[in-house]
């Protein structure tokens, strides 16, 4: 019997093409990364965080809230490039009614959408137009050569004025007032995700 024929015992087997086609056609229903996403059994201070946008990129991400797809917002007007990878934190919840933002520091860029056990070693207050934005400063969990920070002090001073120098930049050329405090510990960074949660 050929594919697709039937006797009159068995109902017709549908063609291949005809079932990927009525597959495409119900409607499908992904993860969210923001809501579905678990935080992790050591939240909130090893954590998992959805990448937005890749160390070295000159293109700022952003989850699309509705669908939980990532898109373009826009190109940075400036020449700098985000100096680490960078994200959020799911299930938690902001003033700005975002989720938690993340700055990941490890060795590798890695892939928009992905993501990745962090572990907080600091907050960076931050005021945006007006408006609290502040930044967890986090390492990789699972990269050996900074998985054993525990406190942004132990950064270098040079690390840290990269990071302070690129959100005090980055949206200069769009007449946008960004203002950045001091560096707080990682107990502050805790409590802020705590918080948000």
């Amino acid at each position: 019997m050929a594919d697709g024929e039937a006797d009159s015992t068995t109902r017709p087997t549908p063609k291949l093409n005809e079932r990927i086609l009525s597959s495409m056609s119900r409607k499908s229903v992904a993860a969210h990364p923001w809501h579905d996403l678990e935080l992790g059994p050591a939240a909130p201070t090893i954590f998992n965080c959805v990448v937005e946008i890749t160390k070295g990129s000159k293109v700022k991400y952003e989850l699309e809230k509705k669908t939980g797809l990532i898109k373009v917002d826009r190109v940075l007007y400036s020449s700098v490039v985000y100096p680490h990878n960078y994200g959020f934190i799911p299930r938690t919840l902001c003033e700005d009614g975002d989720p938690m933002d993340v700055l990941v520091l490890m060795q590798e860029p890695v892939m928009t959408g992905c993501f990745l056990r962090a572990k907080a070693i600091g907050l960076m207050p931050m005021i945006d137009q007006g408006e609290k934005d502040d930044k967890i400063i986090a390492v990789c969990a699972d990269d050996p050569e900074y998985r054993h920070y525990t406190d942004i002090k132990q950064l270098s001073p040079h690390r840290l004025t990269e990071i302070r120098r690129f959100f005090e930049d980055y949206k200069k050329n769009e007449n946008k007032e960004v203002a950045v405090n001091d560096f707080l510990p990682p107990e502050t960074a805790f409590d802020a995700i705590q918080y948000s949660m």
